[in-house]
């Protein structure tokens, strides 16, 4: 079984849903999208199977968005996929794709519904948020 993330080590999120998918025990394909940008192509599929636009996948923060004037509803799909594959941190993050779905895993435990074998046991992010308690329950 294959799982892929499209993942940015610097990004916490991204590597609290990386360290999930691995508690899973499943070795996913990670794809540092900033170094390895998918195809035009391959952005549309992941948006499309995430049910989502463009412009709900565009990153904000930390990114050239404000400058590209990015929240001016002017731009259409294909130029905020054009930007997105101009700067690759305009996509947001992390994007897993399993057999079960695509998604775009905000928070990192949203993953869980796609994942497998979801039951990973206990899980605290990084920053010491509890999200999955000894029992293997998800903490709300």
């Amino acid at each position: 079984m294959t799982i892929t993330i499209y993942h940015n080590p610097n990004c916490g999120t991204s590597r609290n849903t990386l360290a999930i998918i691995r508690q899973s025990g499943e070795e996913p394909d990670v794809i540092e999208y900033l170094k390895n940008p998918p195809s035009r192509e391959r952005l549309v599929e992941l948006i499309a199977a995430m049910g989502m636009t463009p412009r709900e996948l565009l990153r904000e923060k930390g990114t050239p968005y404000a400058d590209l004037n990015l929240g001016d509803p002017k731009w259409t799909d294909d130029e905020i996929v054009d930007f997105m594959l101009a700067h690759p941190i305009l996509i947001n993050r992390p994007i897993v794709v399993t057999p079960l779905g695509t998604m775009l895993a905000r928070p990192s435990e949203a993953v869980l519904d796609i994942l497998p074998n979801p039951n990973t046991g206990p899980f605290t992010k990084e920053d010491g948020e509890v999200v999955i308690d000894a029992e293997g329950k998800r903490v709300v």
